[in-house]
């Protein structure tokens, strides 16, 4: 017998919805439903009016303007990384430049600032796809974080962990500092949104190095769901506390992307109360480990970098000998990630993870920017052998699996079609990478194999009962 399971459209960004036919004893893993909000737009002004711990949008621009009738804003929002709602009906951009420009703030005293992090400048197209085009039309400044231009860094000084803060120079110039952001679950960081927008989104290289330093991302605490005690977010909170920040808008998302909630107000309790709803509904109780685990890299897993995150969240599901199917859809230009990821992903291909992990904890040890990325693959082969696990992105060319851990998932497909960029590959390729697995596993004489299907990617976070 076979069980029918849909991967929902939203799971990959090719935007389709396919269907994929597993044995019929497969334990599909799925997250709760949250309900969508009625009227999304509505909840949005009601949440700007309405904060939690803090005044309202208006009052508080309002206020700033009576000190200085110049004053500058800036809006900080996400990259395409990231679903956040930021056109449509339901997007929290325009909501938030309409209050300012009501309120007293000249045009061209507002900037949409990019937390772009250590990722790339998104390009003209890719912002236009994802921004409301009433922003664009108001001639509202747009421009992207670059975390390796000086002369637009600001040094703050350190953070308790020794940390050198260096933020964007637009945004510690403002005078109303506004951060929106999508509240999920997050790796390292336990969720993401709220603090993150400054750290590490608007922060300089350099500032990377503890935030995202071998020794706190070693920290059992730097986990999904998972904040008191987690340095990785407490050093995010201290960062952004240090930047300052007026005002926070928030979402959270179904698995569709609608709206589920809006969260304004204060930079800690807005963030709270976004991350217990979130909690409710991406966990994932499981009481066993499986032999094969099938799942996907999600939208967010736009190339081998992003695709970190699924590997993580599949932990709890692993056994020592078990295998992990991975399908991605890496549309990214730079399929497996910048120069720096690809450099310290050779290591941990080369020396393995135990190795890799003793080696980025040395003193000796020179921080490269995105090992980070590389140390959260590091914590998925210290549970499987690197041959455990089988990755397939159909814009793979044969030489990029070389550069990468684990099996080349082409192998799993015919002839014809290896090695095409067709996303219509993706289902063909899990049926059979556990079929034969399952087969594998029964040439070894195993009865009983337990099989699980993780539906929702990296955004379901299973968690061992």
């Amino acid at each position: 017998m076979k069980k029918e399971v849909v991967i929902m459209k939203v799971k990959l960004n090719c935007g389709k919805e396919f269907k994929i036919n597993l044995p019929d004893k497969t334990d599909v893993l799925s997250m709760k439903t949250p309900t969508p909000l009625a009227d999304p737009l509505q909840s949005i002004h009601q949440s700007l009016e309405n904060p939690i711990k803090s005044e309202g949008l208006d009052n508080l621009i309002k206020r700033k303007i009576r000190d200085n009738k110049e004053s500058r804003a800036v809006v900080v929002i996400s990259d395409n990384t990231r679903p956040v709602p930021y056109k449509g009906e339901a997007g929290i951009l325009l909501p938030i430049i309409e209050k300012l420009l009501k309120n007293g703030v000249k045009k061209g005293n507002i900037i949409v600032l990019v937390a772009t992090g250590t990722h790339r400048a998104l390009t003209k197209e890719e912002l236009k796809e994802m921004i409301d085009p009433e922003v664009f039309e108001l001639g509202i400044e747009i421009k992207n974080h670059d975390c390796n231009d000086q002369d637009n860094l600001v040094y703050l000084g350190e953070t308790s962990r020794k940390s050198m803060v260096y933020i964007n120079k637009d945004y510690m110039q403002a005078d109303i500092k506004i951060l929106t952001g999508l509240v999920e679950s997050h790796f390292m960081a336990g969720v993401s949104g709220g603090r993150k927008s400054v750290c590490p989104g608007l922060i300089g290289e350099k500032s990377t190095y503890v935030f995202h330093g071998a020794e706190i991302l070693s920290s059992p605490k730097a986990r999904d769901l998972f904040l008191d005690g987690n340095p990785c977010h407490e050093e995010a909170l201290e960062v952004a506390q240090k930047a300052g920040v007026d005002f926070i808008v928030n979402v959270t998302l179904d698995h569709d992307f609608n709206v589920t909630g809006v969260f304004s107000g204060d930079l800690e309790e807005a963030h709270k109360a976004a991350m217990e709803n979130v909690r409710e509904y991406v966990a994932i109780p499981v009481d066993k480990e499986y032999d094969i685990v099938a799942t996907h890299a999600g939208f967010v897993g736009i190339n081998h970098y992003q695709a970190a995150k699924v590997g993580v969240v599949s932990i709890p599901l692993l056994k020592a000998d078990s295998k992990l199917i991975v399908a991605a859809d890496n549309i990214d230009d730079d399929t497996i990630g910048s120069i720096n990821y690809k450099t310290a992903l050779y290591l941990l291909k080369r020396f393995g993870a135990e190795k890799f992990k003793k080696l980025i904890l040395s003193s000796d040890w020179g921080f490269i920017p995105e090992q980070w990325q590389v140390q959260m693959w590091g914590k998925l082969f210290s549970r499987i052998r690197q041959d455990n696990m089988i990755y397939y992105s159909p814009q793979f060319s044969q030489g990029d699996y070389q550069n990468i851990p684990g099996l080349n998932g082409n192998k799993y497909l015919p002839v014809s079609k290896q090695y095409k960029d067709d996303v219509n590959n993706i289902p063909l390729f899990i049926e059979n990478a556990v079929n034969k697995t399952i087969e594998q596993f029964k040439k070894q004489g195993r009865e009983e194999i337990d099989i699980a299907y993780l539906i929702d990617g990296p955004y379901g976070v299973p968690i061992r009962k």
